[in-house]
């Protein structure tokens, strides 16, 4: 029995830590403070990232943020995998880790598991955001448009790498297609 309980206390312990561990930020990345989640809602088109299994193959990708009756932020993203040549897209929610006013959230796509979803940069008017993901392989340069001006880009890959991205490694995402599930919501 005192076993039981033993190993019932650290598989609790364990899965407290991953799952804390997954709603977290690079050690060098801040948070937008003074953030405006409604002003934040919406559609965004995603301008680079680094590669992950998720959206791998993907282009033409986009996300569409809007409020939920209970507080949370629904989560709907989606894009063209053009290898085959099909559109696909997840619907997820999002939480704010501090309050309403910092831009520290965390999303989840699979409950209970959640990953940290931090607004780092957004300029005054919410048409560009730098977002970090938990550690150093996630990161997306988004934009309300499905271009950016290069003087955001090279403002913003400068700040993801005082954090510590490596820049070189994101994938410039093509935006050349009208995504028939942006209607979706």
């Amino acid at each position: 029995m005192k076993n039981k309980l033993i190993l019932a206390v650290a598989l609790s312990v364990g899965a407290a830590a991953l799952l804390s561990g997954c709603a977290s930020i690079p050690k060098k990345a801040k948070p937008v403070k003074n953030f405006d989640a409604n002003k934040y809602l919406g559609t965004w088109y995603e301008i680079a990232r680094f590669d992950y299994r998720f959206e791998k193959d993907l282009d033409n990708v986009s996300a569409q943020y809007s409020l939920k009756d209970n507080g949370t932020i629904k989560v709907f993203n989606s894009g063209h995998d053009f290898k085959k040549e099909t559109w696909k897209s997840s619907t997820g929610s999002a939480k704010f880790r501090i309050n309403k006013t910092v831009g520290a959230l965390k999303v989840t796509f699979f409950k209970p598991f959640y990953a940290g979803y931090n607004v780092v940069a957004i300029d005054d008017n919410y048409q560009y955001a730098l977002v970090a993901g938990r550690n150093l392989k996630y990161l997306w340069l988004l934009s309300r448009e499905k271009t950016i001006p290069e003087s955001v880009k090279q403002r913003y890959m400068k700040l993801a790498e005082e954090i510590g991205y490596d820049t070189s490694k994101l994938i410039w995402v093509k935006q050349d297609k009208n995504n028939p599930l942006l209607n979706e919501k």
